[in-house]
């Protein structure tokens, strides 16, 4: 959730919520008991309907804050799936590409730490500083309270919900797709090329959509636009690497199984 308070001070409910310690107690606690208390088939739903229909998971989360009180999500069951996923779809590429098993187990704790989760909170945090820094939405006269995105945990939590809602939408086309485009793509040649770098702009092109999407649901925020620039700069650096002869896919199998 991002909780819009009055400045200078800190509501007594941000202080002590207690949904961070017991969203966080639910992933590392993965029993029989916390699996059926997590929404499944809830979480399912949420990731077909982001890549087929994104503003109606955006329509729940505005029903969420209705019901709930918070923007965040309390079920951390999106994050633990994505997660599993992610490491199968890592582990299918090292069985066809890697011959080593340590090099395999490294490539797939990589890919799931460093790429999926600390680059999803670092992402978080960026946005939460140019949210703050600069999409408030000014109050018009003194005696309108003033919104402030505010530092709090629970704050972290919705904007690594917004990342992880935009990056699985990119995990199906850059994990699971591409995995068996992958022989085609690997090739020398034009048409390698053409659908390496298309596959790849329409996926980071459909990320920062998705994070728009995201932020632009929050009432208190104001010239989220900001948020689809970075599609601009993809849309024309793509043609660019295509004329360069540029192989992402090729690129990539080779930094990591080269």
């Amino acid at each position: 959730m991002l909780p819009t308070v009055s400045k200078g001070r800190t509501p007594s409910n941000v202080r002590h919520n207690p949904v961070f310690p017991q969203y966080l107690r639910r992933i590392i606690k993965v029993s029989s008991d916390e699996w059926q208390q997590m929404d499944i088939e809830y979480t399912f739903w949420q990731m077909l309907h982001l890549c087929t229909s994104p503003k109606v998971v955006y329509q729940h989360t505005k029903y969420h804050k209705q019901t709930k009180n918070q923007w965040a999500r309390d079920d951390p069951a999106f994050v633990v799936i994505c997660s599993l996923l992610l490491v199968v779809a890592t582990s299918a590429y090292c069985a066809a590409y890697d011959h080593s098993v340590a090099h395999a187990v490294s490539t797939v704790i990589a890919v799931l730490v460093f790429h999926f989760l600390i680059t999803g909170v670092t992402l978080a945090t960026c946005c939460w500083f140019l949210t703050n820094a600069y999409l408030r939405e000014e109050a018009t006269n003194s005696h309108v309270v003033e919104q402030r995105v505010e530092w709090q945990p629970i704050s972290l939590l919705y904007a690594f919900d917004v990342h992880c809602n935009s990056f699985f939408p990119m995990f199906v086309m850059l994990y699971v797709i591409h995995y068996f485009l992958s022989p085609l793509l690997v090739a020398h040649g034009f048409i390698p090329v053409l659908l390496s770098n298309l596959l790849f702009m329409v996926a980071v092109s459909y990320y920062h959509y998705l994070n728009f999407l995201g932020y632009d649901v929050l009432p208190f925020l104001d010239k989220t636009t900001f948020f689809l620039y970075p599609i601009g700069f993809v849309i024309i650096l793509s043609p660019l690497l295509i004329l360069s002869g540029f192989n992402p896919t090729r690129y990539i199998m080779n930094m990591y199984f080269s």
